[in-house]
């Protein structure tokens, strides 16, 4: 699987999660310096608190368009430490 924003392959790997349609790729298959932290969270009921992360992309900006749970409740232990993308993201 590859994620790709602005022309720009973002995370790409063989070993993503698939949750609520979503794939989570593992932290190290995402290129750290497209990264940009974020000050957002969300909850959700049975995952926990999402952060985020922007992404910039030859000078272009895509506001919260990561997100992932660095401490998921139980039942999502397994993308612990991986992270997901929307916006505008491509994942095939």
């Amino acid at each position: 699987m590859k994620a790709i924003w602005n022309n720009q392959v973002i995370a790409e790997s063989n070993d993503t999660v698939v949750v609520e349609n979503n794939h989570y790729f593992p932290r190290e298959a995402v290129k750290a310096e497209y990264l940009i932290a974020s000050d957002r969270h969300t909850i959700c009921p049975w995952k926990g608190e999402a952060s985020y992360y922007s992404l910039n992309v030859n000078s272009q900006r895509n506001v919260d368009a990561a997100w992932y749970y660095p401490a998921p409740k139980s039942a999502a232990q397994n993308i612990k430490d991986y992270i997901a993308f929307w916006k505008g993201v491509q994942v095939s």
